[in-house]
């Protein structure tokens, strides 16, 4: 078995201070997912001061929805490989390690393939269904056809990089992001500033950003001498780990697409009320996009903390870890919505210089950020959760409080009202209501009684 001994003598996830372990993980995490985000806001601010407020709309708003319900569910797959990864790592399985890393890829390779070809061949379809403005349509579409030949590469990384956070690197991540994101910016300003190449330059800086990234990931995969090992001659599906994989990561994967479709839900009412609030509501994403990406992290870490943990059998660690990881996400999420609200202007005017746009944006802004702290316990009870192996539950409870209730709130009551604002309160309303099911669920301990009671058979 290809092991470095040294290197698993001493595990800082599974040992140490608890506080340090989580900082130490999570930054180079969150500066990763950051700089994934600011590939399309890049592309966004460029396309927005340079193409116009058609090509802002074009490049966020309903083509992000539309590939973020396509990839969520194939992503959210996978991270049940994470999970799997994690605990095998910290149990020392590390046969199991190796039998993951191959199956989770082999299910990268499968499922983007499978996207880029629905997401080429339906983007028509898919961008009336989301009533997409006329003069918007066009872009939209070449964007997003673009776009999607870029799958294989983007999921390679994402799974790769899952890889080696499942194992406790969370810097080489973040090294490759930082070389992707240079290559993505340098090839904006060359296709699309200077080209005059439009969305279509947009769309295929992104997608060669994401190769550089892919390609970075695979060769560190393929050098490491430890049990994540990658051979491209072993990559297949091992039917017991796909099993584990697939009761970790289906329900992750639901959950990811019934929150991107209630997003959907919400983007189709928004393109309804026209450009300008389209093209704000597109640079707003962009702008709590990287409070999603901060949250998102810390989701990330303690599901990597806790399956770890669990594998060691450090039950007590573990929900030390937890209660720490919350703290710290309420925290930074005071300090990053005080930000977006108080500068609010300043920001959207990195977008768009029509009035019209930034008012609207402003708005949306002033409504939205001070909610966001309701909405933190939903990302680290569940990740906490699903680090410990209980995927079922959080599912469910997505399902009913946030994107039942969402797509209830916007097509069953805004229509009553006709108001933008009205409808935006769907996100606090649903995150609230959730929020409280999850802490009723986390601290009635059930969960972690039947998942010692699984723990054997890791």
């Amino acid at each position: 078995m290809k092991r470095n001994a040294g290197a698993m003598a001493g595990n800082s996830i599974t040992e140490g201070s608890i506080w340090k372990s989580l900082l130490a993980f999570f930054f180079p995490i969150m500066l990763g997912t950051v700089l994934q985000q600011l590939y399309n806001t890049v592309d966004a601010m460029i396309v927005g001061q340079v193409v116009g407020k058609q090509g802002l709309a074009a490049v966020g708003g309903t083509t992000g929805a539309l590939i973020n319900l396509m990839v969520g569910f194939f992503v959210g797959l996978a991270s049940g490989a994470a999970v799997i990864i994690s605990q095998y790592w910290g149990a020392k399985e590390h046969q199991r390690v190796e039998e993951a890393v191959h199956t989770s890829m082999a299910l990268a390779l499968v499922g983007s393939v499978v996207l880029m070809v629905f997401g080429i061949l339906s983007a028509p379809t898919l961008l009336k269904w989301m009533n997409t403005p006329d003069d918007v349509m066009g872009m939209a579409e070449l964007y997003m056809r673009i776009y999607m030949c870029g799958m294989i590469p983007s999921m390679v990384y994402n799974i790769g990089a899952g890889i080696l956070r499942a194992v406790g690197d969370s810097k080489r991540p973040l090294y490759f992001l930082l070389a992707a994101c240079a290559v993505n910016v340098a090839l904006d300003i060359v296709l699309v500033v200077w080209l005059k190449l439009g969305v279509a330059g947009a769309a295929l800086a992104t997608i060669l950003s994401q190769l550089a990234s892919a390609v970075l990931v695979v060769i560190s995969l393929v050098r490491t001498k430890e049990s994540y090992h990658l051979e491209f001659r072993k990559i297949g599906f091992q039917k017991h780990v796909l099993r584990q994989v697939i009761r970790i990561g289906l329900p992750a994967g639901a959950q990811s697409v019934m929150y991107s479709l209630s997003n959907a839900v919400i983007q189709a009412s928004v393109n309804s009320f026209g450009t300008d609030i389209l093209a704000a509501w597109t640079a707003f994403g962009k702008l709590d996009g990287i409070f999603w990406a901060m949250v998102n992290a810390f989701g990330v870490a303690i599901t990597t903390f806790v399956g770890q943990n669990y594998g060691a059998g450090k039950i007590d660690r573990m929900r030390k870890g937890i209660n720490a990881c919350l703290l710290l996400t309420a925290g930074a999420t005071v300090v990053f919505s005080a930000a977006l609200y108080f500068f609010a202007a300043p920001l959207y005017q990195l977008f768009s210089n029509d009035s019209a746009v930034v008012e609207q944006g402003v708005y949306i802004m002033h409504l939205l950020a001070p909610t966001f702290i309701t909405y933190i316990f939903i990302e680290v009870y569940s990740g906490a959760l699903r680090g410990a192996g209980d995927a079922v539950m959080p599912t469910l409870m997505t399902l009913l409080g946030v994107c039942v209730l969402r797509v209830i709130w916007v097509m069953g009551i805004t229509p009553m009202h006709n108001d933008v604002g009205f409808m935006l309160l769907s996100y606090p309303i649903t995150w609230t209501v959730t929020s409280l099911a999850f802490l009723v669920y986390y601290h009635k301990g059930t969960w972690l009684k039947k998942r010692m009671a699984a723990r054997a058979d890791l």
